[in-house]
């Protein structure tokens, strides 16, 4: 939790100049410097790759902080950016209008009217929509974490202003879809920056709406941010409508901006009526999808392979790409799952290459619960596919992968990787074999360089075989 000491920089827009609370905010920064913030690349160093087997699957755990932006991340940053500064706009506690917003409740206007006029509500709501593992809350945690969660005021221009300003804070939607689950989430989260005991929190929902709506007021609510909000679709008390109407009244009277965050059946209810889908997406609507198999991608996949805690790094191919993107049906989540236990799987066998059967195997350890949804996917992908090319003439079938297994030595037992052809199918030549696929040079490696040629112009050519010792005729006598 970061907390700051206010540093003031003169605002963008001149309306925003001499409001501290837009002042203190950080500096705006250019797209080039954006993608440094948002971005986290895990620490990593190629000598990792000589520690032992046990110590290099705790390496591991990296991948789950590693964040790469994405497009749609410089949209949503702007967007909240945005919406922040709009929220404080209106609340300069400098200005009469906030003193007298501090001091009345929510609704009660007084009958002197404040010379810089009554408090007008700027808030605004944003929607995040996507599916489960797609990166929405992970890219909420990276663009909240650019801002401090409070800062700290004292003096601003001569004039002493002791107050502290809640940036941001961000709670999970209710699964009961209570008005009263929320406001106590929303009450101690604030509780919780603030550096206070927890609230004593009022019984009667209208108590508690007054108090949720004080405390607000009081410590400069920047951003609300409400993750799952799936969970109201859930709700079987009709709590859903409800529980919007509060959070849109928060909007609407203390000008607080929202950020809603779900999963797809959430836009189901926001569509449900034009006011909420409205007030929902006022200041933006970002539709989080599945990944495509293009550009951005692959600069995703370049990222996260050079991740690898294996003993022999496996450069990355086209088909490990492709082969990647359709496990994991384009879902970053999946995909740094997959790798991650495609290298934990193969962590102390002999041969530590990642290969697409690699990549597949881990991915049926790695995606079980999922495997269904995953799958319908796949094929309503291929589906629409076979639509766009049912007109084109028909190619020729592949071969469908082999059904055999072959064998990885691991730590002195045995694991079956189905229809991986690229390794030895015998545990006995395994390093034999890996020591020819993996050298630089050959030559070295061979005694006689063109045996078989002068053995085929013999009359026996099997003799000279024999004499040289490289024919085995029984191999059973002699591997037995």
């Amino acid at each position: 939790m970061r907390h700051e000491e206010a540093k003031y920089n003169k605002a963008i827009l001149p309306e925003h100049c001499g409001n501290p609370l837009i002042e203190a905010l950080p500096v705006k920064l250019c797209d080039e410097d954006l993608v440094d913030e948002l971005s986290y690349y895990p620490p990593y160093s190629s000598d990792e790759m000589k520690l032992e087997p046990s110590h290099r699957v705790e390496y591991l755990t990296r991948l789950k902080a590693l964040r790469q932006p994405l497009p749609i991340y410089f949209d949503c940053f702007r967007a909240i950016e945005i919406a922040i500064k709009e929220g404080y706009s209106a609340k300069n506690p400098l200005s009469p209008t906030t003193m007298n917003y501090l001091h009345y409740p929510v609704g009660e206007r007084t009958e002197v009217e404040p010379r810089t006029g009554y408090f007008q509500a700027k808030g605004c709501g944003i929607t995040i929509i996507g599916e489960s593992g797609v990166g929405k809350t992970c890219m909420l945690e990276q663009i909240l974490s650019h801002f401090p969660d409070t800062i700290t005021h004292s003096r601003y221009s001569g004039v002493p202003i002791p107050l502290r300003q809640v940036v941001w804070i961000k709670v999970d939607c209710p699964e009961d879809s209570s008005i009263r689950a929320l406001c106590h989430k929303i009450l101690t989260e604030l509780d919780i920056k603030m550096g206070l005991e927890p609230t004593a929190k009022q019984r009667t929902i209208p108590s508690l709406i007054e108090q949720i709506e004080a405390r607000i007021k009081s410590c400069f609510l920047g951003v609300l941010v409400i993750d799952e909000m799936q969970n109201l679709n859930l709700a079987k008390t009709g709590g859903a409508d409800r529980l919007l109407g509060f959070i849109h009244n928060l909007v609407n009277n203390l000008g607080i901006p929202i950020v809603f965050c779900a999963n797809p059946p959430f836009n189901q209810l926001l569509s449900k009526t034009l006011k909420t889908a409205r007030r929902a997406e006022s200041n933006g609507y970002f539709d989080f999808e599945l990944m495509e198999n293009d550009e951005v991608w692959d600069i995703f996949v370049e990222r996260l392979w050079r991740y690898q805690w294996v003993n022999v790094k496996a450069p990355l191919s086209q088909e490990l790409n492709n082969t990647l993107y359709d496990l994991s049906i384009g879902n970053m989540d999946l995909a740094v799952r997959i790798f991650r236990e495609a290298q934990r799987y193969i962590i102390g066998a002999e041969d530590e290459r990642i290969t697409p059967e690699v990549l597949r195997h881990a991915s049926s350890i790695a995606i079980r619960a999922s495997k269904g949804i995953t799958d319908e996917i796949k094929r309503e992908r291929a589906i629409s596919l076979l639509k766009r090319k049912k007109k084109e003439p028909s190619t020729t079938l592949e071969k469908s992968p082999s059904d055999e297994k072959v064998l990885l030595v691991h730590s002195g037992n045995q694991k079956t990787i189905p229809g991986d052809l690229t390794r030895p199918h015998h545990p006995e030549f395994s390093s034999k074999i890996n020591q020819l696929q993996n050298t630089e040079d050959l030559y070295p490696l061979i005694g006689d360089m063109d045996l078989i040629q002068r053995a085929a112009t013999q009359d026996d050519p099997l003799e000279l075989l024999r004499a040289k010792n490289i024919l085995c005729e029984d191999p059973l006598e002699k591997f037995a």
